[in-house]
């Protein structure tokens, strides 16, 4: 499509309502409260006692509020108290007594003045009132299998969460906010979680406008980074606020935030494949987690030392045995660099900021970005680009006020300079509007022009979350940094299709080279993605977005849908390849299988015919189980009798992966810990060991020979003798706790 055609369905100076529409003027501003009982009086007050709440996922839950109208129910029988929410953080919690010892002093020490939230202290503890109920559509990764919350569990796309609470009859939605005055105005923002409320404020208004009790409320914490653009709305939008930062006494509770993850070697090389399908001058989504980390060290690699990442890539011969790479991807440093579109902005997109590599801008304006995305213009402004946008027919040669009022959004043209009558004025300067008159263009690049382009984003976020660091990089950016980034509706990142008249063209030209990247728990020969429960019906987390991406791959003409999958895991203490030829449950369907990624590399997947899909797969399955896979594929006739695994594919086992690494982590390469880590020395060593032994001691043989082991294992030196003060087990009193004494004993040794 030409830049014209575009003009034509999307005229450049009506810029698309991105995200939330617009909060009515005539409605008051929010009733302010600094005590969270007086709140919940008056939520009940308003919509009865048959409450239906909306919390939002993870760290945007208003944990005072919630709480004190939790509290309130269980004390009040009379009171029907809803909970649809997803993602409830909870501080880690060991099992064993072991577990237990390891963590509290890391708990307390990295989670103090983090307050619990009290309805999932109950659900823990078999508590939780009849007259209460809990229902998420998305688990926090493996927290609530075996638990009663599976009963309450609602399969949905994460951009049909708001549709399911409308359906759901939600009368109260309530989540944490940040706040800010300037000139006098007062104006809140939804920071960590603009992804629901910006589509659903506008619904419960039209319900509230039809005489439904509708409760909107909203809980100060000035340690929620404020975040601008759409993020940021107007008092009214709120009926009630809870912001008790006007008391002498109050201190704001900390922000939950997620530890970093180690990254083992075998999510270290996935994330190496990965990096080599990011385009320069594309778009890119992850999620969260090692594997997600470890791709973002790898980008970093290939940016600052490409050199080293080069030979990386020869050494494992990457272009020759996957040919994908040379395809659709890249390995060169970022020149244009990337811009950043996913509904969980993780503290891998500033970590790709602070080294250059987030940069590339995108625009409200379909045409403007289609001129960018083409290198007819940069965001740099000349009087090239005034030209430009004549020659392309989104301006006129002779200046109108409507073209002065586009120039001046789009910031070619200073703020001062205004238009009178054919003229334009700025300071004593007149000059004459036309294009065509050189002197005219003289004066205008003199005296009128901005240095680039305003408005531009770098990165489109639905929700955050991170460690602190990461929340304070975010506090600390400028004012004119903050501009770059836009916590948005998850419709608006997730969907290409929402109901915004030319959003769908506008999100086509602002997501070229999309790179979609994702993780899986496991992928079947078909193709089939298995990532948020397993075939017991049992659901480990939620479908979340991740369909929603998958699906989004298919629809843009040069975008990719990237799976990274580990090779093999350890389910119920056995070794297992996580490349199945079938599974009872699937996330991802066939019909939409593209690239998958394991530590043994990528198989290219999308368009091809089924027997290259299982062989693809079958390739970079992990070599202990490569032979039974083929053999399952050859007697379903998905691949031919005679095939036979290629030699350079047949040493795929963790051995390889060690041995290639080898000498890059002797040079500092590939740590486990390269964005910083919670753990001390110390705990690093005793988790290490703690990891050794429950992998030891899984199966009935491995936990008596363990124990066999640690009989044997002698006394501890003066470093182990801390290790085990530091365990509450240098000085055992029971029978049980000498027998792990000796057992952990064994694993520092060993």
């Amino acid at each position: 499509m030409s830049v014209l055609e575009l003009v034509e369905t999307h005229p450049a100076h009506l810029t698309p309502l991105m995200a939330g529409n617009s909060v009515s003027h005539t409605k008051p501003p929010a009733t302010v409260f600094d005590h969270h009982d007086d709140l919940v009086d008056q939520v009940i007050a308003t919509v009865g006692k048959k409450i239906v709440l909306g919390l939002p996922l993870a760290i945007g839950k208003p944990i005072a509020f919630a709480n004190a109208l939790y509290l309130r129910a269980k004390e009040d029988p009379s009171i029907s108290l809803t909970i649809e929410t997803g993602i409830t953080l909870e501080k880690p919690a060991g099992k064993s007594a072991l577990e237990k010892n390891f963590l509290q002093p890391f708990v307390d020490r990295e989670f103090a003045d983090v307050p619990d939230i009290e309805y999932m202290k109950d659900i823990r503890s078999g508590n939780l009132p009849p007259n209460v109920q809990v229902c998420e559509f998305f688990f926090k990764a493996g927290s609530c299998l075996n638990s009663k919350q599976q009963l309450n569990y609602t399969s949905t796309n994460y951009t049909h969460a708001v549709r399911d609470l409308l359906d759901k009859k939600v009368n109260v939605i309530a989540q944490l906010i940040a706040s800010r005055t300037c000139d006098g105005v007062t104006t809140y923002s939804l920071c960590s979680n603009s992804d629901l409320g910006l589509d659903l404020i506008p619904e419960l208004d039209k319900l509230k406008a039809e005489g439904k009790p509708i409760a909107v409320v909203g809980e100060v914490n000035t340690n929620m980074p404020f975040m601008y653009n759409h993020a940021e709305l107007p008092s009214n939008a709120f009926d009630f606020v809870l912001d008790a930062n006007s008391k002498a006494d109050h201190q704001d509770y900390a922000i939950f935030a997620a530890p970093n993850m180690a990254i083992s070697p075998e999510d270290h090389l996935i994330g190496l494949y990965a990096s080599t399908l990011v385009k320069d001058n594309g778009t890119l989504q992850i999620g969260i987690g090692s594997l997600s980390s470890a791709l973002t060290y790898s980008t970093l690699v290939r940016h600052q030392h490409n050199t080293e990442y080069q030979q990386m890539l020869k050494a494992l011969k990457v272009k020759e045995r996957f040919p994908i790479t040379s395809l659709v991807g890249d390995t060169e440093p970022f020149y244009h660099g990337l811009y950043g579109c996913s509904e969980l902005m993780v503290d891998g997109f500033m970590h790709l900021y602070q080294a250059g590599i987030l940069k590339r801008q995108v625009f409200e304006d379909v045409a403007l970005q289609h001129l960018l995305n083409n290198g007819k213009i940069t965001t740099d402004v000349s009087i090239s680009t005034l030209l430009t946008l004549c020659d392309h027919k989104i301006i006129t040669p002779f200046l109108t006020e409507e073209d002065i009022n586009y120039l001046l959004k789009i910031g070619v043209l200073k703020p001062e300079v205004c238009y009178r009558n054919g003229t334009l004025i700025i300071n004593e300067h007149k000059i004459t509007a036309n294009l065509h008159d050189a002197q005219c263009l003289q004066d205008i690049s003199k005296y009128c022009l901005n240095d680039s382009l305003q408005g531009g984003i770098v990165m489109h976020g639905a929700f955050f979350i991170g460690p602190q660091e990461f929340y304070q990089n975010l506090r600390d950016l400028t004012p004119e940094e903050h501009e770059h980034f836009c916590m948005t509706s998850v419709n608006y990142v997730n969907d290409l299709y929402d109901h915004m008249l030319g959003s769908q063209k506008l999100k086509q030209v602002q997501r070229q080279h999309a790179r979609f990247i994702n993780s899986g728990m496991m992928v079947t020969l078909d193709g089939s993605v298995v990532s948020d429960a397993l075939a017991n019906g049992q659901v480990v987390s939620g479908v979340g977005g991740q369909y929603n991406f998958v699906a989004q791959s298919h629809q843009l003409p040069d975008a990719r849908s990237i799976i990274k999958i580990r090779s093999t895991c350890v389910r119920g203490g056995k070794l297992q390849s996580n490349i199945l030829f079938n599974y009872g449950h699937t996330t991802i369907p066939r019909q939409l299988r593209d690239i998958v990624i394991t530590e043994y590399g990528i198989a290219d997947l999308r368009s091809k015919p089924d027997h290259v899909v299982y062989t693809e797969l079958i390739k970079i399955a992990d070599s202990r189980f490569q032979q039974q896979l083929l053999s399952e594929a050859k007697a379903a006739g998905k691949v031919a009798k005679d095939y036979q695994i290629p030699a350079e594919f047949a040493n795929n086992t963790p051995d390889s992966v060690k041995a290639f690494l080898a000498p890059y982590t002797k040079l500092n390469w590939f740590p486990a810990f390269p964005f910083g880590c919670s753990f001390t020395d110390e705990e690093l060593t005793i988790g290490k060991a703690l990891k050794k032994l429950k992998k030891e001691t899984a199966s009935p043989t491995g936990k008596l020979q363990a124990i066999a082991r640690s009989l044997v294992v002698g006394k501890p030196d003066e470093e182990q003798k801390c290790l085990l003060k530091r365990m509450r087990l240098d000085e055992p009193k029971t029978l049980e706790e000498r027998i792990t004494q000796k057992l952990l004993l064994s694993a520092f040794k060993h």
